[in-house]
């Protein structure tokens, strides 16, 4: 979501109110990658960064909360120190704060990081701190979530968002059999990229548009559980016979359900994301089907090309795609997935 988790991006899982943290490096003789949280303002985490011959990667994603941002700060944690490279990281206090991310940005550049990987929560605001940050000579490169222009960093790497709604959407118009269906679409937040494109992914792989009369409702979630369930009762309130249901990111999937059997009723669910509970939930039938991300390959090749660039110079450009795999135990003919087997041993969270 996500959003957040839309994109991405989407949380994109229920985060709670944590304070913008910058993880300190490089204690004397230390050579293993540091972990230890310090605020974005202390000397230390910029001082840290700038030990002789070291190579210091930048990480900042929307919150420290969200298992897809957890499991990717994991992944850049061991791909640095597999590298011999030092990782500071920091998030925001919340998906959308983007001010914290401006701070962690500069911190980050004061530091002497050679490349700052980043997904950033407001995807246009950002672009002028990024480009400051490019201007020093920094590589940024844009994980999960494009920033608007796209070209707003050297490189993206991340699921294409669009593909993955138009996988569900694609399920979801063959589960329906040509049944007329009444739709509700649990979306991330006005103009984020990532919930824009799977949005409009799933309603071009229904085969519908936005004005299409079996859409009933539209609802903003954030990516969050709770919101999640709100939008749906609201929705339900609006049209009790809705009977497919579209969510940004699988937290917001598990609201809808909250919402629906408390109101006594059923709905196919289709969701983005595959994070592990969202596959068990796909495998105990709570969500019919999700397309699956992977947040470790985006950090792994993030932190790759920024030591890369540290060593030669070389700045890698443009767009990576990360893939996505739809999963459902319950496949449609025409609709490549795979099952919950294959997405539990690809799962992250």
């Amino acid at each position: 979501m996500s959003s957040d988790r839309f994109h991405p991006a989407l949380r994109r899982w229920q985060p709670r109110l944590v304070g913008l943290a910058v993880v300190p490096l490089l204690l004397a003789a230390c050579s293993s990658t540091s972990t230890t949280s310090a605020p974005a303002t202390s000397a230390p985490a910029v001082a840290g960064a700038k030990t002789a011959g070291s190579v210091t990667v930048g990480l900042i994603t929307k919150t420290e909360t969200n298992p897809f941002f957890v499991k990717m700060k994991e992944g850049a944690d061991k791909e640095a120190a597999a590298k011999g490279a030092k990782l500071v990281s920091a998030a925001g206090k919340f998906d959308g704060d983007n001010a914290g991310q401006v701070t962690a940005i500069e911190n980050m550049v004061t530091a002497g990081v050679k490349g700052i990987l980043i997904t950033p929560s407001d995807t246009k605001a950002i672009v002028p701190s990024i480009k400051k940050a490019r201007d020093a000579g920094v590589l940024v490169i844009a994980l999960d979530t494009p920033t608007e222009p796209q070209d707003g960093t050297d490189a993206l790497f991340a699921t294409d968002n669009k593909k993955a709604g138009i996988l569900i959407g694609q399920y979801a118009k063959a589960a329906a059999g040509g049944k007329p269906m009444k739709i509700a679409t649990l979306d991330l937040a006005p103009g984020i990229s990532v919930g824009v494109l799977r949005h409009d992914g799933f309603i071009e792989g229904f085969g519908i548009t936005n004005t299409d009369p079996q859409v009933v409702c539209s609802q903003d979630t954030q990516g969050d559980q709770a919101k999640g369930q709100a939008a749906m009762e609201t929705c339900l309130q609006k049209d009790p016979s809705i009977n497919l249901v579209y969510t940004i990111n699988e937290p917001a999937a598990m609201g809808a359900n909250t919402a629906l059997k408390a109101a006594g009723k059923v709905a196919t669910i289709v969701s983005v994301d595959g994070g592990c509970a969202g596959v068990r939930a796909v495998k105990d039938g709570t969500i019919a089907a999700t397309s699956q991300q992977y947040p470790l390959k985006m950090a792994v090749q993030g932190v790759d090309a920024v030591v890369d660039f540290a060593q030669t110079g070389k700045k890698v450009s443009g767009y990576t795609d990360t893939g996505v795999t739809l999963i459902t135990d319950k496949p449609q003919a025409g609709v490549d997935s795979k099952d919950t087997a294959f997405g539990l041993d690809n799962c992250w969270g």
